[in-house]
């Protein structure tokens, strides 16, 4: 059964960092995409990033030199780094799989439950 359980979440103020986890069950890294995604409420789901089965990675314009995407395939674990957090980051934020890396949300297959980032003074 695929799973992906997302955490890591929670407020922080202005210029934090947060470090957010996707840990996968079910299939293994090797063969999926992992991408993140936000959606933060009254706008649309927003692709943030992504990392193919091969490593390569995609971020949006928005979190580039900020968030850094990377993967432990021996835990099956994702990671987005968060660093100088700003308040439009605010979102809940879900990491979702697929076979072929994109940063179309209709293409995963599978997503997590999702988890809060607040960035507030």
């Amino acid at each position: 059964q695929v799973q992906l359980v997302e955490s890591g979440g929670g407020h922080v103020q202005p210029g934090g960092s947060l470090r957010l986890s996707c840990a996968a069950s079910g299939f293994t890294l090797d063969y999926y995409a992992i991408g993140w995604f936000r959606q933060a409420p009254g706008k649309e789901r927003e692709g943030v990033s992504c990392i193919s089965s091969t490593g390569s990675t995609y971020y949006a314009d928005s979190v580039k030199g900020r968030f850094t995407i990377s993967r432990d395939i021996s835990k099956n674990i994702v990671y987005l780094q968060m660093n100088s957090l700003k308040p439009e980051d605010t979102a809940v934020y879900h990491c979702a799989a697929t076979k072929l890396a994109t940063n179309n949300p209709s293409n995963y297959d599978y997503w997590g439950q999702g988890t809060q980032v607040t960035v507030s003074s």
